[in-house]
Formats: C-alpha cells, sequence, structure tokens
C-alpha cells in the first residue's frame, strides 16, 4: 500500500474548530477522526465549505439514501478508489443494501440483472456521466420516467462530486481508514 502523498492533520495542521469538526465525525463512526477530513482540512479555507456542499448530497440529499448509496459505490468502482469504496461499503449495509447488491454494483452496474427499473437507470446514468460526462437523450427520458427535477439534477450533482472527491483522494492517496464499532451504520440508519 502506498503512503499518503499528504498526510492526515493534527490539530496544529487543521486548526481547533476543524480538529473539533473531524472528532466528532469520528465518534460518529466509533472510531478516530477519518482520514479525509483531517487531510481535507489542511486545506482550512476550504474544507468547511466543500463539508457543508457535501452535505446536502449525502446525507441531507433528496435521493433516498439506497440510491445515492448506489451512485457512490459505481462512482468508487468506476474511478477505481478504494478509500471511497471503503467508506461506502459500510454506508450502503446501513441504508439497507445487501452485500450481492453491493458486489453486483462493481459488476455490470446497472445491465447487472436484479435491479429495479430505478437502480438501472441510476446505475446507467452514473456510467454515461463518467464516460462522457454527459447523459443521452435516452438516459434522460428513462431517469425522467423515475426521478422528479430535482433528483436528476442532485443525481448529476453527486456523480460529479464523487468523481472530484475520488480524484482528490487518490492523488493524494488518503489511507481507507480502520472500521469503527458500528455507529456510523446505525446513526446512518436513523437518518434513512
Amino acid at each position: 500500500m502506498q503512503s499518503a502523498r499528504i498526510p492526515p492533520g493534527g490539530r496544529r495542521e487543521i486548526g481547533l474548530v476543524n480538529a473539533g469538526i473531524a472528532r466528532v465525525l469520528g465518534l460518529a463512526t466509533g472510531g478516530p477522526p477519518p482520514a479525509i477530513f483531517t487531510t481535507l482540512a489542511r486545506h482550512r479555507r476550504l474544507f468547511r465549505p466543500w463539508l457543508r456542499f457535501a452535505s446536502r448530497l449525502m446525507p441531507l440529499g433528496v435521493l433516498p439514501r439506497r440510491d445515492s448509496e448506489l451512485v457512490i459505490l459505481r462512482v468508487a468502482h468506476l474511478c477505481n478508489s478504494e478509500y471511497e469504496r471503503t467508506q461506502h461499503v459500510r454506508l450502503a449495509r446501513a441504508a439497507g443494501l445487501s452485500r450481492a447488491e453491493i458486489e453486483r454494483v462493481a459488476s455490470d452496474g446497472g445491465g447487472a440483472v436484479g435491479w429495479s427499473p430505478r437502480q438501472a437507470a441510476l446505475l446507467r446514468a452514473t456510467d454515461e456521466l463518467h464516460a462522457d460526462r454527459d447523459l443521452s437523450d435516452a438516459c434522460w427520458d428513462e431517469l425522467c420516467s423515475h426521478l422528479s427535477e430535482t433528483e436528476r439534477i442532485e443525481l448529476c450533482m453527486l456523480v460529479g462530486h464523487y468523481e472530484m472527491l475520488a480524484m482528490t483522494l487518490n492523488a493524494l492517496r488518503v489511507v481507507p481508514d480502520e472500521p469503527g464499532d458500528g455507529r456510523l451504520a446505525r446513526l446512518a440508519g436513523r437518518l434513512r
């Protein structure tokens, strides 16, 4: 495993407020402050605005949690982001996805047998956005039959955000966190 290009920061490197935020998020997961937060918080001016934006997509987005986790897991697979995949496997389980569904996301995406029409449309759209940075008219029309206008906007933003995040995590070589004690799963279940 490669070492982090920018190591997670402590209070001195990320500041008292950012260290407090990272600690609270770590407590929610039942572990230490997650490396994603203690690394990105080293850019003090960017961290909190990014965190506010990111939280509006997940966990506070309009898409149901199962849907957003399917999309995020597909992005993690397409972008080869081990950090994103590791974190979101746990969150997907907490959102009610089975192990088989989580594995199926990485195999054939929306082409795999067993998805609902809505789930297949979400995964196909994720694949198109990743490959083409656009959606075909056929894919858009399929999404229109399953998602509201705000959900369609959020889907595009969710894919784009997690692609950007995967790229950043990969480039910085942020090392995946050790699993916590399950508090994150229970918290995500309550948010559902």
